[in-house]
């Protein structure tokens, strides 16, 4: 059977340099005309110049929800997701969701979450203490 090799998310924004910028700047994503990638595709977005600001539409919230995801992204560890936060904060993300922890039977799942120049939402999340 075929296999996917990656996939990247497309988003509509209302001034695409601005966009680029923070992608490259603040999510450390390496950004080309075509691509905001990061660590090899495991976080990938074909960012596309909205004709209209009206047409930039991010995620409202799901029912139970306080804080709407356009993207959610897995981290390995609870210690590379703190380190990960560190980093987006000190380069200037915008955090929407402060890292909170879950305790459930399966575990304890710890998550954050920062949005873009246009309110795009992009959780990050682990469910290894270590």
């Amino acid at each position: 059977m075929e296999q996917v090799a990656f996939s990247v998310q497309v988003r509509l924004v209302a001034d695409l340099a601005r966009a680029q910028a923070y992608y490259r700047d603040v999510l450390g994503c390496e950004v080309t005309d075509w691509w905001a990638v990061r660590d090899d595709f495991a976080l990938g977005f074909k960012l596309m110049q909205a004709d209209r600001p009206e047409d930039v539409s991010p995620n409202r919230p799901g029912k139970g929800q306080s804080v709407p995801w356009d993207t959610y992204a897995y981290v390995d560890t609870h210690s590379e997701l703190d380190a990960l936060y560190r980093t987006l904060a000190e380069r200037g993300a915008r955090i929407i969701q402060t890292p909170s922890v879950t305790e459930a039977d399966w575990g304890v799942w710890k998550e954050f979450a920062i949005a873009d120049p246009d309110g795009y939402a992009i959780a990050f999340g682990s469910g290894k203490k270590e």
